[in-house]
């Protein structure tokens, strides 16, 4: 099955098109201790939650960042990683069939670029990750040889405010990130595009609505884009909903975003998922 395949067949199986984000943060997360052992009781007791109530994003993506923080190499601790190697290890116990995106946003050159290709697909068993395209179509082609049984999304049209700097720059009075889109295309990769931005967002997808380029869409929650909204942008330039995973990483594993964490954490959790889950229903 290739990857686009996985999209589909995640989307119809779960009903939806939600990315849900793994990001932790220790200090919004309930229990005692600072590593693996916390890490797997909160993720272990939400993820079988998430299974018996049969509350399924059709999504996963863990960012390597706050997981390699939790690391101290000199000191011979790799429990972030090890987490990380738990939680991989959940994802294909509990939710067989959801693709996993590794988010790690790597961009190099020939063999440095090939070496974190093979991290994200060989090391870290992914089903896609994200890159940068600064550097050009030798920085993204060591990810896009692994063939089509493996995703690429590639930076295009970012959520961050600061993503304006370049990515609204014109060349030959095109945006930039229309311009990043057409290599998107001919790469055969998909498509980070936040939330944020909605006209810029409908223009990509609209760009993209006569071929299967996948679409990442960051920003929901917390960053203050709307999944109805980008679900009704999406169905009007007519783009495959299928292929799109609409993420949200905080307002699904600590949406009470500060301490002390409640005890109803599982619950709350469980209604956030639940909500997003039906405002990106396919």
């Amino acid at each position: 099955m290739n990857y686009t395949d996985l999209l589909r067949s995640s989307a119809q199986e779960t009903g939806n098109c939600t990315c849900m984000g793994l990001d932790p943060q220790m200090a919004m997360l309930p229990g005692t201790g600072s590593g693996r052992a916390r890490l797997n009781q909160f993720f272990g007791t939400l993820f079988k939650r998430m299974r018996q109530t049969g509350t399924i994003p059709a999504a996963f993506k863990p960012n390597i960042g706050y997981w390699s923080i939790l690391d101290h190499p000199r000191e011979g601790d790799f429990s972030g990683s090890e987490a990380l190697v738990d939680v991989l290890d959940m994802l294909e116990t509990f939710f067989p069939g959801v693709p996993v995106i590794l988010d790690s946003k790597r961009g190099d050159i020939a063999r440095s670029s090939g070496n974190y290709a093979k991290e994200a697909f060989d090391c870290w068993k992914a089903d896609a990750v994200t890159v940068a395209p600064y550097m050009g179509g030798d920085s993204v082609g060591p990810f896009v040889s692994f063939g089509q049984e493996k995703g690429v999304y590639v930076l295009c049209r970012t959520s961050n405010p600061g993503g304006k700097d370049l990515q609204n720059l014109t060349v030959e009075g095109v945006p930039l990130y229309l311009v990043v889109a057409d290599k998107i295309r001919q790469w055969k990769a998909g498509a980070v595009v936040g939330a944020t931005h909605m006209g810029e967002l409908k223009d990509i997808a609209r760009y993209f609505a006569d071929q299967p380029v996948p679409l990442l869409v960051p920003g929901v929650g917390s960053q203050g884009g709307s999944a109805p909204e980008v679900m009704a942008a999406l169905r009007e330039v007519g783009y495959d909903i299928t292929l799109v995973r609409i993420n949200s990483s905080s307002g699904l594993t600590h949406p009470w975003k500060s301490a002390p964490v409640p005890e109803d954490w599982v619950d709350q959790c469980l209604g956030a998922l639940r909500k997003l889950t039906g405002e990106t229903a396919v």
